[in-house]
């Protein structure tokens, strides 16, 4: 995973960055990137920003590697670790401003349960960009033509996640929770943008 993010996906991730901040609006205050894996969004994020991001995952050898990868960038000072699920995330409620997440909300086991833990933490005007994609179609064309050769099943494995019957499974869960979104589909990816009331 470190390794494709530092090489195939790299111009990925702030590519992706900046569309959060220009959806979002969010520059400052408190950011937790759930499901983190290595950093890569986080790190971005951070270095196209004034936010303070925590990194939060359930897997021990991911924050190793985010350690080192903050460290490599030269962000500690901006960047934390959190053990921990996104089912049930070890913060208070309302603090952080802003929740993002690539890829990983397509292994999480109880979307219902995530999501409302996400909006649970999130601060009043707090927002989210949680989902997956490329940034742009030239991104996601690239990283295709690359990652088609490295694994046959890869395209077919992205198609399912980003697919319109995952989109709906996932829009359904939010209309369910009746929690206040708007989904974004296009060539940047699949996001879930919410925002808590103030």
């Amino acid at each position: 995973m470190d390794r494709i993010a530092k090489t195939v996906f790299a111009p990925v991730y702030p590519a992706i960055a900046d569309q959060i901040i220009d959806q979002c609006g969010i520059r400052s205050g408190r950011c937790l990137d759930a499901g983190s894996g290595p950093g890569s969004l986080g790190i971005a994020l951070a270095r196209a920003s004034d936010l303070t991001v925590t990194l939060l995952d359930s897997s021990p050898e991911m924050l190793a590697v985010a350690r080192n990868n903050i460290r490599e960038a030269g962000l500690s000072g901006r960047l934390s670790l959190l053990a921990g699920d996104v089912h049930d995330i070890p913060l208070p409620a309302g603090s952080v401003d802003l929740v993002v997440s690539r890829g990983s909300v397509f292994f999480w086991e109880d979307l219902p349960r995530a999501f409302s833990e996400i909006y649970r933490v999130l601060a009043p005007g707090g927002k989210t960009y949680v989902g997956g994609g490329f940034g742009t179609a030239e991104l996601r064309d690239a990283v295709l033509a690359v990652m088609a050769k490295e694994n046959p099943d890869w395209k077919s494995f992205r198609d399912k996640n980003l697919g319109p019957e995952n989109r709906k499974r996932i829009a359904g869960v939010l209309e369910d929770l009746g929690l206040p979104h708007r989904l974004i589909s296009d060539d940047s990816g699949f996001w879930v943008v919410m925002e808590k009331e103030r």
